[in-house]
């Protein structure tokens, strides 16, 4: 058996070529790794030497990869995704509570649900130390395609024709876990506003302030459902800028509870809630597999456990 028949590849050996890959350099992969850049070089060659194929090549001043590269860097993120399951099923024997979690999240949950999840963990399971990046869905699930992040908090709006989570997310677990109650945005007073509800229709002649990109669209669709097109004058993913044009009697907007619940309300504003069929579905992507892994289950249960308790309130307000 020649040593391309059996290569003996280990999951450092994948880590380095995915971090070199991810980083562009060498260099920027023993930062990434925490290694020094001749301990890097030291273990791509010996990788090199047994499988007797280039991985990198120079360009200039950099590197990149060749297509055997290439092919390792793509295999990576399962395998050590299978690996580091394996290892912490073994630590979950031991009675080892310790990781690192990488999660990334949209912008809406980064005022609100990320600061009880990081007391809740604190509480719970001191061992896990919990990174954050913040990213609307589709870039949140590249990044755990990519083995950037464990964990994915994305939404999903009713009739979504760009959905995250349907081809992009092959090959991946993903989960709802919660919902997220869409709110009308008007100003105080406004005729519109009755008996605790909004018939949207009757905002088909106002000026109306548009989010972000995919929020833009699930306003597009909205308003056709209620037979109109709406007149976009203004667009901003600022939550506070929404809130502010409205308060000023400017246009009129949607927003995601979530998003209401980052700050205090401004004066001179109400927020209505519109039909439940209406409300944002909340997800958790991730590797197949990672949720074996006990610091990213403790972290899904801690996410999921969160989510519908804000569920449960939004219900509640909903009510009230």
């Amino acid at each position: 058996m020649t040593a391309l028949d059996d290569p003996e590849l280990d999951a450092q050996a994948l880590r380095v070529v995915k971090a070199i890959a991810d980083e562009g350099s060498i260099t920027g992969a023993a930062a990434v790794l925490g290694y020094s850049q001749p301990a890097v070089s030291q273990q791509l060659k010996r990788l090199e030497q047994r499988l007797q194929l280039p991985l990198v090549e120079r360009v200039g001043r950099t590197v990149r990869l060749t297509e055997a590269g290439r092919v390792l860097a793509r295999h990576a993120p399962a395998v050590t995704t299978a690996l580091d399951a394996a290892a912490g099923e073994l630590a979950e024997l031991r009675g080892l509570r310790t990781g690192r979690v990488r999660l990334v999240g949209f912008p809406s949950a980064s005022p609100t649900i990320v600061p009880r999840l990081l007391a809740d963990l604190e509480e719970r399971h001191t061992g896990v130390t919990l990174t954050y990046l913040e990213a609307e869905p589709p870039e949140a699930v590249e990044a755990v395609r990519e083995d950037r992040a464990d964990i994915a908090l994305t939404f999903s709006y009713p009739g979504d024709r760009e959905d995250p989570h349907g081809p992009s997310a092959r090959g991946l677990s993903v989960r709802a876990i919660g919902t997220d109650d869409l709110l009308a945005v008007l100003p105080e007073g406004h005729p519109a506003a009755g008996d605790g509800s909004v018939d949207l229709a009757k905002l088909a002649d106002e000026r109306w302030i548009a989010g972000c990109p995919r929020c833009r669209g699930h306003l597009l669709e909205l308003a056709a459902r209620a037979g109109f097109s709406p007149r976009i004058a203004f667009e901003t993913d600022n939550f506070v800028a929404v809130e502010g044009l409205v308060a000023r009697g400017i246009g009129v907007a949607t927003l995601p509870r979530l998003a209401v619940a980052s700050f205090p309300r401004l004066a001179g504003v109400t927020t209505l809630p519109l039909p439940p069929s209406e409300a944002r579905t909340i997800h958790v992507v991730t590797a197949h597999g990672a949720d074996r892994v006990p610091a990213v289950r403790a972290t899904l249960d801690a996410i999921e456990r969160l989510v519908t308790e804000w569920t449960a309130s939004g219900a509640e307000a909903g009510r009230t």
